[in-house]
């Protein structure tokens, strides 16, 4: 004979996320702060959720808010059950909306092809394209802003399904007026002295970069920058050279500036990325589209 099922209680999740914002933040001044309510009216919450759950799930000391055994036991399963409320409401809304679609993309990589591909084999869709920064497609999957994306390897592929679709060179990017500007190609030697920007991304730092240089030796610092065309204005302005795709050197030039093919540095991976799991008709039509129209080879 099966244990029957405990009493069912009204747990409120608006209550429960207040409680993970506090556990995070393990200060109920910053946790009010975030979530743009007053520490009075937070501290409210939490004791509601107390007494609806009937265990005290914080002690608040001299050294800051502090979870009880309790609390500790109810942080896992609370983060559980936001997650599970919100993929419910993401599947809901999915199948209220079977035809939607959106793909993300980052710059200098055209997904034309491929969208208008999946548009005329699926006249029913509702297709959509998102321009990404660098650093966003993960972000944008996990958070369904995007259903596919189309970017450049570094790319953290935890919770996301990746496939290479096509490799392309690396390039410098340099002013016209550079000593190597016209040259027919250059090396890593060629610009050991040269400064080149950085990103906060350390993978991306690395890979674009390519830092540490084969010998182990570091590639000279640049200025930080957070987007493409703040690099392409620093190199604009002789302040450092960058390595980038060819696409993307092409894409972006401006009359200042110039490229010169890389010699002896492996290529730039372009994929094709999609969440772990996620085998709805769109997005298996589109990595067939996109296997086909963007890399030539049928997928």
């Amino acid at each position: 004979m099966s244990d029957p099922l405990p009493a069912p209680i009204d747990l409120d999740l608006r209550l429960v996320r207040y409680f993970t914002a506090v556990a995070g933040h393990r200060h109920f001044g910053r946790a009010a702060e975030a979530l743009h309510i007053t520490q009075p009216s937070l501290s409210r919450q939490v004791r509601q959720l107390e007494r609806v759950l009937g265990a005290r799930l914080f002690d608040r000391t001299p050294q800051g808010t502090l979870l009880t055994e309790a609390g500790e036991v109810f942080l896992p399963r609370a983060k559980a059950l936001l997650r599970s409320a919100a993929q419910a409401a993401v599947d809901t809304r999915a199948a209220a909306r079977p035809s939607r679609f959106t793909i993300g993309h980052t710059t200098g990589l055209d997904v034309g092809p491929a969208v208008h591909e999946l548009r005329r084999a699926h006249p029913d869709a509702e297709v959509h394209t998102l321009h990404l920064a660098w650093d966003q497609p993960r972000e944008a999957l996990l958070g369904h802003r995007v259903d596919a994306a189309v970017s450049r390897l570094p790319l953290d592929t935890a919770g996301l399904h990746v496939t290479v679709l096509f490799d392309e060179p690396r390039v410098l990017l340099l002013p016209r007026h550079h000593r190597l500007a016209g040259r027919e190609s250059a090396t890593l030697d060629d610009i050991a002295d040269e400064p080149l920007s950085r990103l906060t991304d350390p993978a991306w730092n690395a890979y674009w970069r390519i830092d540490p240089r084969p010998d182990g030796s570091p590639a000279p610092d640049g200025p930080f920058v957070e987007a493409v065309e703040d690099k392409l204005e620093l190199v604009a302005a002789g302040q450092a050279v960058a390595i980038v795709a060819a696409s993307l050197g092409a894409l972006r030039m401006q009359p200042d500036l110039t490229t010169v093919p890389l010699l002896g540095v492996d290529p730039s991976h372009v994929v094709l990325a999609t969440r772990a799991g996620d085998n709805g008709r769109l997005v298996a039509a589109f990595r067939k589209c996109a296997h086909a129209r963007l890399t030539g080879v049928d997928g």
